[in-house]
């Protein structure tokens, strides 16, 4: 199972290098294919001593445009894919679901990887849209198959093995996106090309992996078939306490109607979980890691590094390091410590990195002082806001609503990111320097959300964690009878 993610997930070759090391090869392209620019003319006109200058590439209005579609697509692709999580992963299991979506990421990759044959544009632009579709439900399908395999002891190492993949892709996509190996004029295709790599190896491994024994037993009623799957899982063992859990929680579902998005969001019952998963999402994205990893390299330039690629590098070994770090103790310190400790962690850095930005041209120590809250923000961030969201969703909801659950989680995560890619270049013309202050409140007010709501979900099953929120609902219901008693009283 651990193979299945880390093919998985490394669909992010190809993804985070298109906002970094390679946009104005790129968008050199794209002028010189419109007609918009050339660099003969590029070159006449820095050396010619007349008024009329050729803009660069990347400044040109219709480049602009096809540059920020290509950038924009692949969160509206993965926003529009979200809703269709539930839907494959109930019509022909979870481990097929899978293997039928990496079509998408073949293809994805055929049409970056080939674009000088046509118009590099359209290819791309269609592309990002396919592996962005793409993304969106891998993303969901992921977290759903391992949360339902995982043992409980074991539940949040292996769901924080889906970040740790998905940072080890970014940072193999930073390395091989260098200008002397693919991130050039000649190579650039190739790059992009290789997002739909390990969709292929994924193919070939996914095969070996059985299906989810709760899919089997609480959605088709196959017992035999979930005793088989949970032995190949977990090796010749008496799983009669796994049934049996399974039972109760089949039982369970069996009473209620099935849980459609709609329904999950008009629902009381589901109301609080449906609340906590959500706002866990959005602190992943409106944390500002996005604004971080995306403008990156300029944020180094600016804080005077002479070479701030190899420093937006740095960035990710950092962020594949810690996120082993929270792999090896989420089990131990739990979901909710590790959380509040990487909000709180993020929101002091956010202070930080304003205030080395501010002072940097009156003190050039102060420029340290940025970089060091870059390389902390991140560790804290992977330490709970980055790997804990994808999982814990699956945690919170019983087999019932929990397709429904992650459909809406992953399209607040993908809108979210969506809306930071779009804006945050704005918000810094608009804040310069203290744009980051904007991101440390957000910050201060999902650390209090998260003392205040959410629950640890450490070593629990399914019923005890849902027992935790019907414990908490029917406190509020009891209070505010007797409020409303109270208040009968007084009018009478």
């Amino acid at each position: 199972a651990s193979l299945l993610f880390a093919c998985v997930c490394i669909f992010c070759i190809g993804m985070e290098v298109l906002n970094t090391f390679v946009s104005q090869i790129v968008e050199r392209h794209y002028g010189r294919f419109l007609g918009v620019w050339s660099e003969e003319a590029s070159v006449r006109s820095e050396n010619s001593t007349e008024e009329e200058e050729i803009p660069e590439a990347g400044k040109h209005p219709v480049v602009i445009m096809y540059w920020s579609l290509s950038v924009a697509i692949f969160s509206i692709g993965g926003m529009l894919s979200s809703f269709l999580v539930g839907f494959m992963g109930d019509l022909r299991g979870r481990v097929k679901g899978m293997l039928m979506i990496n079509i998408l990421a073949i293809v994805a990759g055929l049409l970056m990887g080939l674009c000088k044959m046509w118009k590099p544009h359209i290819m791309v632009i269609s592309g990002r849209a396919v592996m962005g579709f793409y993304c969106g439900l891998t993303s969901g399908l992921v977290p759903m198959y391992i949360g339902e395999i995982a043992p409980k002891a074991y539940r949040g190492a292996l769901g924080a093995l889906h970040q740790l993949a998905i940072v080890t892709g970014i940072l193999i996509s930073q390395v091989i996106g260098l200008d002397f190996i693919l991130g050039n004029d000649d190579m650039w295709p190739l790059l992009f090309g290789l997002s739909g790599a390990p969709a292929v190896l994924q193919s070939l491994l996914l095969p070996l992996c059985p299906e989810s024994p709760r899919y089997l037993y609480i959605l088709l009623g196959k017992e035999q078939e979930a005793r088989t799957s949970l032995c190949r899982l977990k090796g010749a063992y008496d799983a009669t306490s796994d049934l049996e859990e399974m039972k109760r929680e089949k039982e369970e579902a069996d009473r209620e109607p099935r849980v459609s998005i709609l329904s999950l969001i008009r629902s009381s019952v589901y109301r609080q979980r449906l609340l906590v998963a959500l706002v866990m999402h959005l602190s992943q994205q409106f944390s500002g890691i996005n604004a971080i990893f995306y403008y990156s390299t300029a944020i180094f330039t600016r804080a005077g590094v002479s070479q701030p690629v190899y420093a937006t590098i740095g960035v990710g070994v950092i962020n594949t390091v810690f996120t082993l770090v929270a792999v090896a103790l989420v089990d131990k310190a739990g979901r909710r410590t590790l959380t509040l400790a990487g909000l709180g962690g993020m929101c002091c850095c956010a202070i930080a990195m304003t205030v080395g930005l501010k002072f940097q041209n009156e003190y050039s120590w102060m420029s340290y002082v940025s970089m060091s809250a870059i390389f902390l923000f991140v560790s804290f961030f992977e330490i709970g806001p980055g790997p804990i969201p994808w999982f814990i969703v699956a945690e919170l909801f019983s087999q019932g609503p929990r397709s429904a659950a992650i459909a809406l989680a992953g399209c607040c995560n993908w809108t979210s990111n969506f809306i930071i890619g779009m804006t945050f270049p704005y918000i810094e013309v608009l804040l310069d320097c203290y744009v980051f202050i904007l991101f440390a409140v957000l910050l201060l007010c999902f650390t209090v959300f998260t003392y205040l709501r959410v629950p640890e979900t450490k070593g629990k099953t399914f019923e005890e964690i849902a027992a935790v929120f019907q414990k908490g609902q029917k406190k509020r219901q009891r209070d505010n009878a007797e409020l409303q008693q109270l208040k009968t009283s007084t009018d009478a």
